[in-house]
């Protein structure tokens, strides 16, 4: 982890640098949307694919000395897997570099291989250190991401400088503008997200004013199977807002949704930052024990199809979030308020 003297000399020399935002194709409508929220407009690049499956990319303005950031989110579909984006950016930020930018910025709002950051068997694979070292291999100077996995384990996996920003002002502002007036409690599906529930319940006091009730609720993992029924939380009577950083097939908030009802919750809404939607997600999802599901654009919501789950879905822009982080970076402003702890 870069000491915070370095991290912020890094700051002051982007101040009087000129800056460039890319994003390649499979992120060009989030890109966009950032491009937008800063006032600018997204740079020219060229990618080009080969007859063989090879492919290149390369940009056509000029960077010699100026800071670029490449907005890449590291999602698996609809059209390039995870690790044909990842392989892009990487030879994206390889071929800025060379060109003589003075600092490249990837900005992945989900990260591929966050939640490999340790070793459950014997052997494993701590796939989150590989990445990073590639990221730093080509000459990354930062690398900014949206709601990772477990925080700390991103932040000591690189040697660069990381940056984990917290989905929470989505989530807050959401809750504020629809509802500010209802007894709520944040609830975390798993005990391993608690950290996260915990800083999103004292930013929404905070903008409420006023106390919110907490809970958790257990679960276990074994081979692929989960299990766990213990519930704590202060749910009777209350809007439920179930917190978490990803979605996948939904089991984990369709449990914890099912034992906050059954303590007493009026209803329950879940606030997820990636909605990944994996096979399966639309039938559990559907289940009348969620009442609302939200989550960031950071990973389009390509795989849930029309249905029940579809219809209780929000969607919440990520853009301005990402472009607030990049012009505090390349302004030398704190992220204080926009990181996880």
């Amino acid at each position: 982890m870069m000491a915070p003297s370095a991290r912020q000399s890094l700051r002051e020399q982007s101040r009087a640098g000129t800056m460039l935002l890319f994003a390649p194709k499979a992120t060009a409508e989030l890109g966009q949307a950032v491009a937008r929220s800063l006032g600018t407009a997204l740079a020219a690049h060229e990618e080009r694919d080969f007859e063989d499956g090879e492919h290149k990319i390369r940009p056509l303005v000029t960077v010699r000395n100026a800071e670029v950031y490449i907005v890449q989110s590291l999602h698996g579909g609809p059209a390039e897997s995870a690790h044909d984006k990842l392989c892009r950016l990487l030879f994206f930020i390889g071929a800025v570099k060379d060109a003589g930018a003075a600092r490249v910025i990837a900005v992945v709002p989900y990260l591929c291989y966050a939640r490999k950051d340790r070793r459950t068997k014997l052997n494993d694979p701590v796939t989150t250190r590989y990445v990073a070292e590639m990221f730093e291999a080509v000459g990354t100077d930062a690398v900014v991401t949206l709601e990772v996995h477990n925080p700390v384990a991103f932040e000591n996996a690189f040697r660069c400088e990381a940056v984990a920003l917290t989905g929470a002002p989505l989530f807050v502002e959401y809750v504020t503008r629809g509802l500010r007036d209802e007894r709520l409690c944040v609830v975390s599906p798993d005990t391993g997200g608690a950290k996260r529930a915990d800083l999103f319940r004292e930013a929404l006091e905070a903008s409420l004013n006023r106390p919110i009730g907490k809970g958790f609720a257990e679960k276990r993992r074994s081979a692929g199977v989960v299990s766990g029924d213990l519930f704590v939380g202060e749910v009777s009577g209350a809007t439920v807002l179930v917190i978490d950083d990803l979605i996948s097939t939904g089991h984990t908030l369709v449990r914890a949704a099912h034992a906050a009802r059954k303590a007493g919750a009026r209803r329950v809404i879940a606030l997820v930052t990636h909605g990944l939607f994996m096979p399966g997600a639309a039938e559990a999802l559907a289940d009348p024990a969620i009442d609302r599901l939200v989550v960031a654009d950071s990973v389009p919501a390509f795989r849930l199809g029309p249905g029940a789950a579809r219809d209780k879905l929000d969607i919440l822009p990520a853009a301005p979030l990402l472009a607030e982080a990049i012009k505090r970076l390349h302004e030398g402003g704190s992220l204080e308020d926009l990181l996880v702890f």
